[in-house]
């Protein structure tokens, strides 16, 4: 396998990491807290997004560069964008259409994956780690 491709494994398995994260803390900031949705899907975003940086950096990417600034600030603008993204899609598609709300994230989560965090991460967050 190319080193590409097992690059492309890792983020996944990485991403499947950090949704993990992110729907066990939604579930328990929905269900235990009874936090309103959007509220739960942002801050259930945010944890999952500290998850997929850590995962991303050290094992994805391997970078081993140690931590810049201008890194964290690139990784928190992509996971502000998805976090948001997220909470907007969860709100319109759970509360403005009645679709189930982990269902939506997962919509919500995958159309943002593939239109936005994997592209910005790949090609400017983590860029000089796999150039």
């Amino acid at each position: 396998m190319s080193p590409r491709r097992k690059r492309m494994l890792r983020v996944g398995c990485g991403g499947v990491f950090a949704s993990a994260v992110d729907v066990a803390m939604l579930l328990l900031l929905v269900e235990a807290l009874s936090l309103p949705v959007a509220l739960a899907a942002f801050l259930a975003a945010t944890s999952g997004a500290v998850a997929g940086f850590l995962v991303n950096k050290f094992w994805a990417f391997r970078d081993r560069r140690p931590l810049r600034l201008a890194q964290v600030s690139g990784f928190a603008v992509v996971a502000l964008g998805s976090a948001l993204g997220t909470a907007a899609v969860v709100q319109l598609l759970s509360v403005g259409l009645g679709v189930p709300y982990l269902i939506a994230k997962a919509l919500g989560a995958v159309a943002l994956f593939v239109c936005w965090s994997y592209p910005v991460q790949s090609r400017l967050v983590f860029k000089t780690a796999h150039s």
